[in-house]
């Protein structure tokens, strides 16, 4: 068991967050970085830390200084398209926070580490004030992150029930 710490990002985290970031897209996504989805593992800095409304929490192992893990949050709302119509209006940019980059490398998993980091960004949302909804979308392929959503929140849209739809799963989560 590793002794792990959670913390807002800083500068000088940012590289290390982005290799977390980076590694779970290309091993766990099979994607490998797509501007479009992932402009904000490139800069995010300006994505998460210029803003007092969003952070970019990291986890990082005591032992060794290693970011073991990231997590997220901006007040942007799911985007149309690519994302159903109804869903952009349910969880409009400005009152949504949405969890984004909830990620641990794979050697630190099953430890509780991605449920710390989400209670952490809850509680964040809950302090900052202004957000009506904790929103957020998963890919259902990628091992455990379907049930772990599902201990956390409630599903509001599976797009692979829909003719057509790919393969995300979307829920709310409720706020701290």
């Amino acid at each position: 068991m590793h002794e792990i710490s959670i913390r807002t990002a800083t500068a000088d985290d940012l590289d290390a967050a982005r290799g977390v970031m980076l590694d779970t897209v290309y091993r766990d996504f099979g994607t490998g970085y797509v501007p479009r989805w992932h402009a904000d593992i490139i800069d995010p800095d300006a994505a998460y830390l210029r803003s007092p409304r969003h952070t970019l929490l990291v986890a990082v192992d005591e032992k060794d200084g290693t970011v073991a893990g990231t997590a997220a949050l901006d007040s942007r709302g799911p985007a149309h398209p690519p994302n159903p119509a109804w869903l952009a209006e349910r969880y409009p940019s400005g009152e949504t926070a949405q969890l984004r980059r909830v990620y641990v490398r794979p050697e630190y998993r099953r430890q509780g580490l991605a449920r710390r980091m989400v209670r952490a960004l809850l509680d964040f949302a809950a302090a900052e004030g202004g957000y009506r909804a904790v929103y957020l979308h998963t890919d259902p392929g990628v091992p455990g992150a379907e049930p772990f959503w599902r201990s956390l929140g409630k599903a509001v849209c599976d797009e692979r029930e829909e003719p057509g739809g790919s393969r995300v799963l979307h829920f709310e989560v409720p706020m701290a």
